[in-house]
């Protein structure tokens, strides 16, 4: 086998088991595929001491498959960017759904987080029939619910939903760095790094900033 034979083997065997991967992130999917509409649906920012809680919802068209969608965690930025870009381009509908940091401090973290993704279902263009939640079961939401632990690493719907809430969150923190220089928000995204606890030290709470999140360290 010539050196180009052998990488084109390489290629198409790291091709076959991405494929395979992806399906097995369809396995919910598959299950509800009588429902009309399945929505993923996850959150990012539930730890940062600063910016909103930012929630997802995604409904994908069926047997959609998106190449190297993943949990957003396990991408980098750049790979979360064209993703994001893909998924906007090809879902049937997508809603978005944010608590501020006022909202966290007056009524709680998990309480702002359920507020945020009954905001995202909200939002969406149609009606979902199965809502497939990242671990957790969101209170006032009608349609069925199925709570997958880790979802964002074992359902398509949410993963595409983690992408986005995560893109999305992550720009308007870059926004933010603009308007409050000195707390490095566009590199840290308002958690609690060494250089962002250094400066709030120093330069005090911005409007911004979760009062409930940062009493231990003022």
């Amino acid at each position: 086998m010539t050196k180009k034979e052998e990488q084109e083997e390489k290629r198409r065997k790291k091709q076959e088991a991405e494929l395979l991967r992806l399906e097995q992130m369809c396995e919910y999917e598959k299950k509800y595929a009588a429902a009309a509409y399945i929505c993923g649906i996850d959150e990012v920012g539930r730890g940062p001491l600063a910016g909103p809680v930012t929630a997802c919802a995604v409904v994908l068209p069926k047997d959609c498959r998106i190449l190297y969608i993943n949990d957003s965690k396990k991408l980098s930025e750049k790979k979360r960017e064209l993703l994001y870009e893909e998924i906007m381009e090809k879902a049937v509908s997508v809603g978005i759904g944010m608590a501020s940091n006022g909202r966290i401090d007056e009524i709680n973290i998990l309480q702002a987080t359920y507020e945020a993704m009954r905001q995202a279902i909200g939002k969406l263009t149609i009606e979902p029939d199965v809502l497939l939640n990242d671990a957790v079961t969101i209170p006032g939401a009608t349609a069925l619910q199925v709570p997958i632990v880790k979802g964002d690493a074992k359902s398509i719907s949410i993963a595409a939903a983690s992408i986005v809430a995560k893109v999305t969150r992550d720009r308007l923190m870059a926004d933010m760095d603009q308007r409050y220089p000195g707390y490095y928000f566009a590199k840290n995204k308002g958690y609690g790094t060494k250089e962002h606890i250094e400066a709030l030290k120093k330069l005090g709470p911005c409007p911004i900033h979760r009062r409930t999140f940062i009493k231990k360290f003022l």
